[in-house]
């Protein structure tokens, strides 16, 4: 289950441009920020790899949900 601290850093991420940016350049400085257990860092930092910082509108989005649009 995702902690207070999880929800906390993707509202600062999405909310706060410079944090965003922040997280862009160097996502571990970011992520030292919030108090995340090891398992919430590696799945933020493993997904920040795979897609980078996934936004609606974006490619890597479209790319994840589109094979999924057929099960509604």
């Amino acid at each position: 289950m995702a902690t207070g601290a999880l929800q906390e850093l993707v509202k600062k991420v999405f909310r706060d441009e410079k944090t965003k940016a922040e997280f862009i350049s160097n996502p571990n400085e970011v992520i030292s920020r919030f108090s995340l257990t090891e398992e919430e860092k590696k799945a933020v930092l493993t997904t920040h790899a795979k897609l980078g910082l996934v936004t609606s509108g974006s490619q890597q989005l479209d790319t994840v949900v589109g094979p999924m649009m057929i099960w509604h």
